[in-house]
């Protein structure tokens, strides 16, 4: 266990030459267009690209009598859909240079760092790349994924993942740069020549995934063809760059405060903490009342705790949320720990932070129908009772010792709930302590171990389940939204509903799998009851749509084939990510009924 004294994070201001790195992702010369089936393979294959996703590092600069200017820790991680497509190298000594270069991928000693060290915001903290391959050691390089149509006419899903020490790509071009102030250099990443020269590739005949082992032809032919892939498109002078980030302002700060000490495990990647609300124990406190206090509803009927269940991980057993008056919504209730590493809140992630999220709950109609004036008038002139110790409260003495002010108003609210929220860790399961040595699977744990993090891929011999895609690393989840094949007509739009963009139709958070044996029902609308529905799902049941995650088209119709006893080894794995806290001392994990 680590415990942190997170409390603002510091920048400094950058001066001197800067030059900006642009990479854009194309197409035989035109801009990706993602998710739309209109490219075509050599062997004539129509195919989309849902996903770019890759590590840069290593730049330098060549000057003009050959010599070459080394830029130490220049490291970046670019994705298309993120739209993260720079890098910043400062400090720059004005010279004349005639060459840049950099790798695909990492060096030795960056693949095999420890992750633990790169904080929140740095390129490779897996938490924010979601590049890492968790358990097996090293990171993927370059992520590309899409759908294509197969002879049948179906559509399959597409995999390469580039990865492994011997597949680092160094890429070197002629780029004439007079580096004085600030100075962008654009470059094309043509993917179409990736796929297809010198050495094309072909799904049907290829294959359609690639983990990047030994021997791979797939890697063997992207490492080759990467080497032609970046063009130089052009260079500019930045004349409005803007290079110094400002550091955020604590919101509410009193003069005397207690900092709260942040307890994660030590294999967790540090996580992102609102610097312009440091968590202090006065306003966790805060938020734990108001979190536990029903006079949170329209009718002081339910509390946020009513939905979300200490004792059920932070979630409940319902199929889907209840609301105060009694009206039920039509999503699943979501479990609360391990908040501090999410960006994007709800099953679609319509919520950019946890003080956005917490208000929403509490003036939607279905659930606690309250608006925010009413309930600011509520506490301001009520006093509250301790759910935990049957006190009686003032609320302004709370507010006041949280903020340095007896003012209630609804932001203050929705600091202290995102103070608690995101103090709701959970990394003591079995699974855990097996990892630190002090126990051991059982056989059946151990085989469902081994299922959940092997890929499927009959190809090269490869017969896993394939979960660690989407529920990989020690957080047992992704930041990404996915379609999981539950459904072909959609009801809910899921992702779509906040972006707007058809590729999004039936995407959904793709949750946590800690706890997952408290937290049935499952799946958004909680369609599955038990652990065994859900795998029998992925075995039988995924349903091919035109937004079928990659990382599931590319299986056979309705999922991977397992047999009767690797079902059963899975839930047996599953059971063992289970946090101590939440088991009974008297008792073990419930058996599914």
């Amino acid at each position: 266990m680590l415990g942190l004294w997170i409390f603002s994070g510091h920048w400094n201001l950058v001066f001197g030459a800067t030059l900006q790195i642009k990479i854009t992702p194309k197409v035989s010369g035109e801009n990706l267009q993602p998710a739309s089936l209109r490219y075509q393979t050599s062997a004539g294959e129509t195919f989309s690209i849902t996903r770019v996703s890759y590590l840069v590092s290593d730049f330098a600069l060549q000057r003009s009598d050959g010599s070459w200017l080394e830029i130490s820790n220049a490291v970046a991680w670019l994705d298309f859909d993120q739209n993260r497509n720079s890098i910043w190298l400062d400090k720059i000594p004005a010279n004349e240079f005639c060459s840049v270069r950099f790798l695909v991928g990492l060096n030795t000693n960056l693949n095999h760092a420890d992750i633990a060290q790169f904080p929140a915001s740095h390129p490779l903290n897996p938490n924010l790349n979601g590049l890492h391959w968790s358990w097996q050691g090293g990171f993927i390089f370059l992520a590309l994924e899409g759908l294509w149509r197969n002879a049948a006419g179906q559509l399959d899903g597409w995999a390469y993942h580039l990865a492994r020490d011997t597949n680092a790509t160094r890429i070197t071009l002629a780029a004439p740069l007079t580096i004085t102030n600030e100075t962008k250099l654009e470059l094309d990443f043509d993917l179409a020549t990736l796929l297809n020269a010198p050495r094309p590739l072909a799904f049907g005949k290829d294959g359609s995934s690639t983990h990047s082992r030994d021997g791979d032809p797939i890697s063997a032919a992207l490492v080759v063809n990467l080497a032609g892939a970046f063009r130089v498109h052009k260079i500019t002078s930045l004349t409005d760059a803007e290079i110094a980030v400002a550091h955020p302002k604590p919101l509410y700060l009193p003069e005397k405060f207690t900092p709260y000490p942040f307890q994660m495990s030590e294999t967790f990647p540090i996580p992102d903490l609102p610097r312009d609300n440091p968590l202090t124990v006065e306003r966790v406190e805060l938020g734990k009342t108001l979190f536990f206090d029903k006079r949170i509803s329209i009718n002081d009927a339910q509390s946020c705790a009513d939905c979300h269940l200490p004792e059920k991980a932070f979630a409940d057993n319902r199929r889907t949320a209840r609301g105060a008056e009694g009206e039920f919504g039509p999503r699943n209730s979501m479990p609360l720990f391990n908040l501090a590493w999410k960006k994007e809140f709800f099953w679609d992630g319509r919520a950019k932070s946890l003080r956005a999220q917490v208000l929403l709950p509490i003036q939607n109609p279905i659930e606690m129908h309250q608006s925010l004036t009413n309930l600011v008038a509520k506490l301001k002139s009520e006093k509250a009772e301790s759910a935990k110790r049957k006190a009686e409260m003032d609320y302004t003495s709370l507010f006041a010792a949280a903020f340095g002010s007896p003012e209630i108003t609804a932001e203050k609210i929705s600091l202290a709930l995102e103070n608690y929220l995101l103090t709701l860790t959970s990394f003591n399961a079995k699974f855990d302590r097996v990892l630190r040595g002090e126990e051991k699977f059982t056989p059946d744990e151990q085989r469902g171990f081994e299922l959940f993090s092997t890929e499927y891929d009959p190809r090269r011999g490869q017969f896993g389940a394939d979960c660690f895609h989407c529920h990989g690393g020690p957080l047992f989840q992704s930041q990404s939204f996915a379609n999981n094949g539950s459904d072909g007509a959609f009801k809910d739009l899921g992702r779509e509903q906040v972006t707007g963009k058809a590729s999004d139709r039936g995407k959904f958070a793709v949750p946590s799998l800690r706890n997952i044996a408290l937290t049935a029902p499952y799946m958004h609308d909680g369609r599955f009851r038990t652990l065994a529905e859900v795998i029998e799902h992925y075995s039988t049941g995924v349903v091919r749509s035109a937004t079928l995650d990659p990382n599931l088209a590319k299986h056979p119709d309705g999922g991977v084939p397992l047999m009767a006893a690797d079902k059963r080894a899975l839930v047996a794995f599953l059971k063992t990510l289970t946090d101590a806290q939440y088991i009974p001392t008297s008792a073990t994990i419930p058996a599914e009924k």
